[in-house]
């Protein structure tokens, strides 16, 4: 195929995702770092066209559950022991990590990890390396730049001296060069200041009504919250809590241990109201 070939059918790079079937399944996947069990029995489900988020505290396991997706685990010295991640009715487990690009499943890794010493336009034309066809690259480019018109503004810089929400912006946006259906994102929001963090999330809502499918990690429980249609909580590689997103919100167990209320708010706030405060049978899990 020549390289300015339009990029084919079955690739392309701006998708528009339906809900429903062939969404991004977790089952019972248990992963070590060695001798030291990392996940233990985690299951999960991410319908197509969804926002879903996996709460938890440093050290639940969250970043290990997509580094297990994206098939990066090896350069951690990590490896899933039983279990395994299906996307679109096809294992993903056991894909290196450029496969799993190829298949449509891209991940944003914590820590803004851009390419410090190239430049903003070299670092968007790495993340085309699974992109075949220039007319292909130059539509993702196009709109990579239509979100982050600060992008285009600072194109011949060097990644390494924007800011920490413009570096954020540059990796989401490198991610999505490859055209991902399925979007990893890892603490987008972790070191931002509050205005920079709310421009991220929308940005995140904005991909998402675009249709892609986002699976999103990040310790700002109330942002992840009111993003996501669904959650689960991690604690010590497994999933405690599950549930729709709103309900979890409503929950006082994680408005106490995720969103930072006291017992004293929660009470003051319940006999205020005058209403029982809502209960969430939440949905537990065992190893």
């Amino acid at each position: 195929m020549a390289a300015d070939d339009p990029l084919p059918p079955d690739r392309p790079v701006l998708r528009k995702t339906a809900a429903g079937g062939g969404g991004l399944s977790v089952r019972d996947l248990r992963v070590s770092y060695g001798p030291v069990q990392a996940l233990r029995g985690v299951s999960l489900e991410v319908p197509r066209g969804s926002v879903v988020a996996v709460l938890g505290s440093n050290g639940a396991g969250k970043s290990t559950l997509l580094r297990a997706i994206s098939g990066t685990l090896r350069f951690h010295r990590g490896s899933i022991t039983s279990g395994g991640v299906e996307y679109a009715d096809g294992p993903l487990s056991g894909l290196d990590a450029s496969a799993v690009v190829a298949r449509g499943v891209t991940q944003v890794p914590e820590g803004r990890r851009v390419f410090g010493r190239m430049t903003v336009a070299e670092n968007l034309r790495a993340g085309t390396l699974g992109v075949r066809g220039r007319k292909a690259a130059a539509a993702a480019r196009e709109h990579v730049l239509e979100l982050f018109p600060v992008l285009a503004e600072r194109a011949g810089q060097r990644a390494g001296l924007l800011s920490g929400g413009e570096q954020q912006m540059l990796a989401i946006g490198r991610a999505l060069m490859a055209g991902p259906q399925v979007l990893l994102l890892d603490e987008p929001t972790l070191g931002l200041a509050p205005l920079m963090a709310e421009r991220i999330a929308d940005t995140v809502r904005k991909i998402n009504s675009e249709g892609t499918t986002v699976l999103l990690v990040e310790q700002n429980a109330a942002m992840a919250l009111s993003l996501a249609s669904h959650a689960y909580v991690l604690e010590v590689g497994e999933v405690v809590m599950s549930g729709p997103a709103g309900e979890l919100a409503a929950s006082d167990e994680v408005r106490r241990r995720y969103l930072g209320e006291s017992d004293e708010e929660l009470t003051a706030e319940d006999a205020g109201d005058g209403e029982a405060p809502a209960r969430l049978v939440l949905t537990r899990w065992s190893a």
